[in-house]
Formats: C-alpha cells, structure tokens, sequence
C-alpha cells in the first residue's frame, strides 16, 4: 500500500499552527497524484513534544482535543490521517492522561491505540504524565492489519537503564494478533548516530518476522533536544527502503511492497553541523527573537559559534563583539577579525581595560595582600558577560553562550561570564570534537581562520596562559570526561582502560565540584547519548573533598 509521511516541526503548546499544518500536510498528501491510502505524523504533534508539566494544565489538555475535533472535521476525505495526541485516561485507574495515537477517516476517529512503554531514563519523564496501555490492537484497513507502535514501544530489546528491561514487548503482541505491518509514529531526539540504532531495531523486526515497517519522525528544536526526523521504511525483509531528509521538514509517498534498496547515510560531523543549526534556528524563533549576537575572542570556541549562527539564520541578523583586555593578544584579536571577514559579519570592539581597572580600585582595599588569583579572571569573563547581556536587554537578541562540554564538565568556565547566555551551542561538543566540527566545516575552503585550529587553546585572562596550565591534554581529558559522564563508569573502571589514576581521581573531583556551575548553565543543545542538562541529575550538596569555587 502507499502511504504518506508527514515528518513535520510542530510547536509545543502552539495549537492553530500546529493544527494548519497537519491540515496543509494530510490535504498535499490527500491532493497528491500518488494516491496514498495513509497519511502518518510523529507521535504527539498535535501539541509537540515534550510538553512536560504542561500537560497538568487542564486548559493545555483541553486545547489539544479541541485541535483533534477540528482536524478530524476539516481533514480531506478518502485518506486516512494517523496522528498522535494527548487523551484522557477514561479508566478512571492510574495516570489521568494517555500518549495516543488515533486514525481519522472521513470525519470520525476509527481507531485509537495508546502508548504502552513509557521511558523514564536521560531525558524522558512520560511516567510522570501518561498511564500505559494495557493492551495492543490491531487496524484493519483495506484487508491490511496494522499494528501501531508508537516511538519506544519498538524499543523493548534495549535497556533503558543497566539492568532494566521492560515488562511488555507491545511489537511481539501486535506480531502475535497477526499484523502484517507495523506503524511507528515517533518523537526520538537526536545524538550522534542515532539513525543507525533506529534502523537497527525496526529492520530486526522484519528480519525476525516477515513484516514491513513504517517509521516516522519528529524534526525540530525545542529547548536542548534536537529532533533529526530521518524517517525510514524498511521491507519484510528488513532491507532500508526509504530514509527521510535529516533536520527538514517532509512529506513523503512510499509504497510498502517496495524492494528498492537505499544507503543509511549519515557523517558525524555533517550531522551536527546540521543538527546544531537547526538548534540555533528553532530557539531563536520559537522563542521569539529575531537576532544572535556572541563574544568572538579569536579562540575555536567562539569561532565555531560564529559559524553555526550565520549558517542557522544568516549573516545579517548575526552580531559579534571584540572585548579585548590587557591580555588580550594581537593575533586573537585579527583572528577574530580574518574569521569576521570570511562570514561578512562585522567585528564590534568593546575594550574592557577601564572597567577592569575600575574594578580592582574598588576592590584594591578588600584585595590588599592577596595574591592575583582566578579571582581577577573571572572579573574580566564577568565584565564581558555583563555588557553582551545588556546589548540583549537593549535589543531583545539571544546571546549565545560558547564554552563546549569539556569546560562545562571541569568548571573551566566563569559563572555569569562565559556562561552568559540562553543557549550554549557546543555545550555537548568535547573540546576535540569542537576542532573536528571546525575541520569538517574548512574542508572545502577555509571558512574558520588556519592560525585559530594551529594555537593553543587559551581563555587569555593572564599572560601567556593555556588551558593546559589548569588541564590534562584534551586528548586525554575528553576520553576520560566521556567513559565517566556518557558511559557511567567508575574511576576503578575507567583507570583500568590506561588512564593514570591520579589523574582520573582529579578530573573526576573536578567533574564534581562543578555541578553547581551546570546547574546553572545555559540550555544545553543535545548532540550525544548524554549531554549535561535534564538528561543528567546529580545532588549540588553530595560529599566533596574540597570546597566548591
């Protein structure tokens, strides 16, 4: 059978516009000269995802299914419209809501199937909010019988947590009740290779069973999570016959029956240039900005940010200021200005040494007889945040934050300084996954000047600093930073894979005392299996060895 996919970007609590474009995607589909007998959006698209707390909002529910009542009587007939909302639990029993999916057709809803699996790991709460489906049914349509299900009720064979494997298999029940083809509507967020652990598990599903499967993504941003769409059909024999667009809105016709083969596409590095972009874009707008602006210090960090902004939203609504004090290098500051140059953006200075100075005279009397110490560096990251914060009040433009995941996870960064911001874009970028982004973005012409990638990385806040003065080689530090935040493991662990125990002791020591700065941080766009944010919840006021600074 043919069938439509409407991979779309709805807006979470944006009822009339999510609701229009569902009717412009069913009535194209409806309209197009293909004949799909389906249309299928993601999972929850009438109100997006994830709502969170705004689902105890009784209005917020209400609106939702008023937006199905108005689909199911404005959709254009002789289609069928697979789309999924939030429902009431009418049980009376257990959670008062439903994550449902409903199948419209010629004004009546003729099928409804709830969501059965509701994850409770990294950044998913479902259980919170949804009861579960107590059982599975199976959609006749025209002589095919359809199992529906919807994002993690595929997801049985993994563990959402070391040691923990859900109850129910709902794929294995819907197989049992003799479906011949199963339906994923979906909102999975993005990390880096995602897509081939999707494909992985629905093409296990026609390779252990003979069964065809429809999968259809979310895309867009919301907050930190990132949603790639790459929707995908796979055959009877799990063989990849459709991979959708990535970080696009589409609407697609397949045909089940296909035995077309397609390549799983996907570079790392093309990925999350695209996804980090997307993440730009999406909170500028549905935040309501109109404009970027961020501190270029002539350093990787800031350099890549750039980039990203003016890739995301264009070079003229994209504002970069030079704040350059007594340490402040010649080569940084024309750096800053080569890489300006390249993107057609200009370079706004705003010199900090007079309010620095006017600092330390009015801290000269409570400072006397102390030494200069990272006190004094973090009042020049301070003075630089104050000021590009003031250009956001006064111009109501999102400041992006540029420190990346390594300098969050050590505390190598000044709260309300370069933590200023509302979005840190490479937040979840290690500093060497930071210099291969970079990489991949010069490998056709050099966009990010050469003499930023060749020096040594350095805040510049003392004369002839490093970072490696305070840290271990980023090569190291990164390794051990990803086994212990991305991969769980313990120091014993970890020092076992040939890393210096020592050392890891002390990076871990650091990873901990600053939870207090995360906690604090930017939103953080997710680009990993495990990014600093909701997906991560650890105690600020848990037993430390020194105290916090």
């Amino acid at each position: 059978m043919k069938i439509a996919l409407a991979q779309i970007n709805p807006v979470i609590g944006d009822f009339k516009g999510n609701t229009e474009k569902i009717l412009e995607f069913a009535g194209k589909a409806a309209s197009s000269s293909e004949k799909p007998e389906l249309i299928v959006f993601p999972e929850l698209s009438i109100c997006g995802y994830p709502p969170m707390d705004l689902l105890d909002r009784n209005e917020f529910v209400n609106s939702n299914l008023r937006a199905l009542s108005e689909i199911q009587h404005r959709a254009p007939e002789h289609i069928g419209i697979i789309l999924g909302h939030v429902d009431k639990n009418k049980s009376y029993a257990g959670k008062r809501l439903l994550n449902t999916v409903s199948v419209i057709k010629d004004g009546r809803i003729i099928f409804s199937q709830a969501k059965t699996l509701l994850p409770t790991y990294d950044v998913f709460d479902e259980a919170r909010y949804f009861e579960p489906a107590l059982e599975r049914k199976i959609l006749k349509w025209n002589g095919v019988n359809i199992g529906i299900a919807i994002c993690e009720d595929i997801w049985w064979e993994t563990e959402p947590s070391a040691g923990v494997r859900y109850p129910v298999d709902p794929v294995k029940d819907l197989l049992d009740m003799g479906a011949s083809l199963i339906i994923v509507p979906s909102a999975s967020p993005f990390y880096s290779g995602k897509h081939k652990i999707r494909y992985k598990l629905i093409s296990d599903i026609g390779k252990s069973s003979g069964v065809g499967v429809v999968y259809v993504n979310m895309v867009g941003g919301n907050d930190s999570l990132l949603f790639d769409g790459e929707s995908m059909v796979t055959s009877a024999d799990g063989d990849l016959t459709f991979f959708g667009k990535a970080f696009r809105e589409e609407l697609a016709v397949v045909n089940t029956e296909s035995k077309t083969h397609v390549p799983l596409n996907g570079n790392k590095y093309g990925e999350i240039e695209k996804a980090l972009t997307m993440g730009i874009r999406d909170y500028l707008e549905k935040c309501g900005f109109k404009r970027v602006h961020l501190g270029l210090s002539g350093g990787i960090d800031s350099a890549l940010v750039a980039v990203l902004a003016v890739k995301a939203v264009g070079a003229e609504r994209v504002k970069v200021f030079a704040l350059p004090s007594r340490y402040s290098s010649e080569g940084s500051i024309r750096d800053a200005e080569a890489l300006a140059d390249n993107l057609g953006i200009e370079v706004i200075e705003l010199p900090i040494e007079d309010i620095f100075s006017s600092y330390l005279r009015t801290l000269e009397s409570q400072f006397r007889g102390k030494d200069p110490d990272a006190t004094e560096e973090n009042l020049q990251a301070r003075i630089r945040g104050t000021l590009l914060m003031a250009y956001s009040n006064k111009y109501s433009s999102l400041l992006l934050a540029t420190g990346n995941k390594s300098e969050l996870a050590t505390g190598y960064c000044t709260l309300y300084g370069d933590m200023a911001g509302s979005v840190a874009v490479i937040g979840d970028l290690l500093k060497t996954e930071v210099y291969g982004l970079a990489r991949y973005i010069n490998r056709e012409k050099e966009i990010i000047p050469q003499a930023i990638l060749d020096k040594p990385p350095s805040a510049e806040l003392r004369p002839n600093q490093t970072d490696q003065d305070t840290l271990p080689p980023y090569e190291v530090l990164d390794k051990i930073i990803g086994l212990y935040i991305v991969e769980n493991l313990d120091s014993l662990k970890i020092a076992e894979r040939g890393f210096n125990s020592e050392l890891v002791d002390t990076v871990i020591g650091m990873i901990k005392r600053a939870e207090y700065k995360r906690r604090q941080a930017p939103v953080v766009l997710k680009v990993s299996p495990r990014a600093f944010g909701t997906g991560r919840r650890i105690p600020i006021a848990a037993y430390n060895r020194t105290p916090l600074k």
